[in-house]
């Protein structure tokens, strides 16, 4: 039976429902009445400062689509790279007071870095660059509420959204709440791998990952993509039970990784010349299930020509040697000199780091760390 096989088959004791300006509570026969059945309110302008819910609805169903457009949103003014960092994007379900998503707005729908570009895919898409669509399924048992904040000093011009939700009983045994957990490191600590999502106990799967990646001043040039991805489940301890063999290879792409999408990964910025990088990888088909706990990290690691490798030692930029020539040389006091073996050699390095994990969960909350604050989420925001 194909996906769209579905769409024939009744359901029972179901209610579809839109929330949009033009009917913020979604309530049944209550659209559109702003501008005597014209068109009254699609958009509005969230100012400075200023915080508007979204979707705040009472008992059970699940978010089926997200949609929102404003001028930000493809942008190529700074200013505008920086409000997709700016404005905070909170999920909260079942009436708890910690948000279960609390996201920069452009990060959550696959955005890093503040740079919006055309991209389709299984659960995100941005269909001309200048739009943002999620397709995560987002269930709830009592309540959903969906919160935008402006923590910027500008205003945010004409914000359209819809969200596409139903109203319909759902079995609490068998779900699982949508979560998204957003982390930076800026820059990262050399030979200590960056978090992508934090320890985390109780039961779910990890649906995985949106990155950004802006390079250490003065290597730009270099490879970046030679970090392993680890992903601790159920009492790993020192050695993660699944482990990748590169950047590129866990997106699903190979070296010398360029732009491109696709259903579950993609690489939708790749300059090379200013090392900045963004991707993507979904874990659908291959979702990773936890019980007891999950850890999930990846190495920061480069890697370079001996040659490229000495330029970067000459200009006193911190990194840590781990292999060459097909050896490994971690636990060595090596030091790499002119008379040295020619080859490529990978090395721990430090760099500009964010993500968000997707990942759904038993609770409606979790122990997580709060967002951090504006001043770190937009710094050196390129």
């Amino acid at each position: 039976m194909s996906g769209n096989d579905t769409l024939y088959i009744k359901e029972k004791n179901v209610s579809s429902r839109w929330a949009s300006f033009e009917n913020p509570l979604g309530e049944k026969g209550k659209g559109g009445m702003e501008n005597g059945k014209a068109k009254g309110r699609p958009f509005l302008f969230i100012h400075a400062n200023e915080q508007i819910t979204l979707l705040d609805v009472k008992g059970s169903g699940i978010i089926n689509r997200i949609w929102m457009t404003n001028k930000s949103i493809g942008s190529s003014d700074k200013t505008a790279h920086i409000m997709l960092r700016s404005v905070r994007i909170d999920f909260y379900w079942d009436g708890e007071a910690k948000p279960a998503v609390s996201s920069p707005l452009g990060d959550f729908f696959g955005a890093p870095l503040g740079k919006a570009v055309r991209f389709d895919s299984a659960l995100l898409s941005n269909p001309e660059g200048r739009s943002f669509v999620s397709y995560f399924s987002m269930p709830f048992l009592e309540s959903a509420k969906i919160v935008l904040t402006n923590e910027s000093d500008e205003d945010l011009d004409i914000l359209f959204y819809d969200i596409s939700y139903k109203l319909c009983p759902l079995d609490n045994e068998k779900i699982l709440y949508f979560h998204a957990y957003w982390n930076r490191e800026n820059p990262t600590k050399l030979c200590r791998d960056y978090t992508i999502l934090p320890p985390l106990k109780g039961e779910g799967k990890f649906i995985g990952t949106a990155m950004g990646v802006q390079l250490y001043p003065g290597c730009e040039k270099a490879w970046f993509g030679e970090g392993e991805v680890k992903i601790y489940l159920d009492g790993d301890d020192e050695y993660p039970t699944i482990c990748g063999t590169g950047t590129e290879d866990y997106i699903g792409t190979a070296w010398g990784m360029g732009e491109f999408f696709n259903r579950t990964q993609g690489c939708l910025v790749a300059k090379k010349d200013k090392g900045i990088f963004s991707f993507y990888r979904f874990h659908i088909e291959d979702a990773i299930i936890f019980y007891k706990d999950i850890k999930v990290e990846i190495q920061v690691m480069g890697g370079a020509a001996k040659y490229d490798l000495m330029k970067l030692i000459d200009k006193g930029i911190p990194i840590k040697i781990t292999s060459g020539a097909r050896i490994n040389l971690f636990e060595t006091d090596f030091v790499l000199e002119r008379s040295s073996t020619d080859g490529f050699y990978n090395f721990y390095m430090e760099s500009d780091y964010s993500s968000i994990a997707y990942f759904y969960y038993y609770k409606p909350s979790s122990d997580l760390p709060e967002l951090q604050p504006l001043t770190d989420r937009i710094k050196d925001l390129n």
